[in-house]
């Protein structure tokens, strides 16, 4: 049997989207820089994917273990990720400590 969603449903998301965007073009429209350029930027992007993969990918109803089995390892990765990053910067500074600037 298949699922029939109101046409409703997605014109909300459509809209959603359509201000998520427009947020992520105001972002370079104030001239906005630095962490709070790009934190906004990755805070827009992820929103906008959530969307598109609960809804138009039909994720938000699926099983439990099937949502699990996607989003986990792209947790997991995200998580390493910022370990990675944060090791990156943690021996660059003891770089730049023990072996001077110019190394």
């Amino acid at each position: 049997m298949a699922q029939h969603h109101p046409i409703r449903l997605y014109l909300v998301v459509w809209g959603w989207l359509f201000v998520l965007s427009t947020g992520s073009y105001l972002v370079d429209y104030f001239g906005l820089t630095g962490y709070v350029r790009w934190s906004l930027i990755l805070l827009f992007m992820i929103a906008k994917a959530g969307l598109i993969v609960a809804i138009f990918m039909h994720l938000a109803w699926e099983r439990l273990a099937l949502i699990f089995a996607i989003l986990l390892p792209l947790t997991a990765v995200l998580v390493f990720l910022a370990l990675m990053t944060l090791e990156a910067d943690y021996t660059h500074l003891n770089r730049a400590l023990f072996l001077g600037a110019g190394g």
